[in-house]
């Protein structure tokens, strides 16, 4: 039996990555070491299925509710009201997944805003961090944040942070935490990643596998994802941090529970 204790900041465990699979993929989970897991929607219909689980299993599963930015334009009138709706459930945890992405061209960058704005202005009302998804849009997702930080504390997740440190200082200043998935592994092109991950102050650290996607070395490329993987970051996270991997997991647990609130897996 393993003596880690860690947590799952995002996984999307939507029936459609895991068909038939997901209760061997929690019993997985559990054996890792895992006793945390948030379940993160990115349309109502995967917010509703999200909190959908974490009824169900409350002592193992949080959730997040949130319109992911690539699906923005597909968007209809009762969208955002559906996910105010899921927001005042107390098993959803957090907001999101929300953000800007400046990669993919599914939606409209003006749009994006409209319904980031609206995610950050849900999570200030009900006082639950947002989870920011962040892909090369990282001045524009500053930009729209200090509209709001001189008049509100805002709390958060970098989700899967890839930034350099110009933008992770930015981002820690405003009071958010940064969280570390699989690409903190991978054997190329992550050595600036790694350097970010180890000046990252302790209390905002956090680990998430972004599954069923971002399979850690050594099982990169390999579908789907799951939470059990975690137990690959946190190890090269608590190398790059000079500290046990107990340590770094017992510490990323524990900020994940004080974020989100929730004492279940204590």
């Amino acid at each position: 039996m393993t003596s880690l204790r860690l947590f799952d900041t995002h996984a999307h465990l939507d029936h459609e990555h895991f068909p038939g699979m997901l209760p061997d993929v929690l019993d997985r989970a559990r054996l890792a070491g895992v006793v945390g897991i948030c379940a993160v929607g990115c349309t109502p219909e995967s917010s509703q299925h999200a909190l959908r689980l974490a009824q169900a299993d409350p002592r193992f599963i949080v959730a997040a509710a949130g319109i992911q930015p690539n699906y923005v334009s597909q968007a209809e009138p009762q969208w955002m009201p559906l996910i105010e709706q899921l927001a005042s459930s107390p098993a959803v945890v957090a907001i999101g997944e929300t953000g800007l992405d400046c990669y993919w061209k599914d939606s409209p960058l003006a749009l994006q805003r409209e319904y980031f704005e609206q995610h950050i202005e849900l999570s200030l009302r009900c006082d639950k961090p947002l989870i920011i998804h962040m892909r090369d849009s990282g001045p524009e997702i500053l930009e729209t944040l200090r509209k709001y930080a001189p008049v509100a504390d805002l709390r958060g997740i970098m989700h899967s942070f890839t930034g350099d440190w110009g933008f992770a200082s930015q981002f820690l200043d405003l009071g958010l935490h940064l969280s570390f998935a699989g690409m903190l592994t991978f054997t190329k092109n992550s050595a600036e990643l790694q350097r970010v991950a180890a000046r990252v102050p302790e209390d905002r650290l956090l680990i998430e596998t972004d599954s069923p996607y971002l399979s850690p070395e050594p099982l990169r490329g390999k579908r789907p994802n799951e939470p059990a993987r975690i137990v690959h970051t946190a190890a090269k996270l608590a190398e790059i941090r000079g500290v046990p991997p107990e340590k770094l997991a017992e510490t990323t647990a524990a900020n994940a529970m004080k974020l989100f609130r929730w004492s279940a897996g204590l």
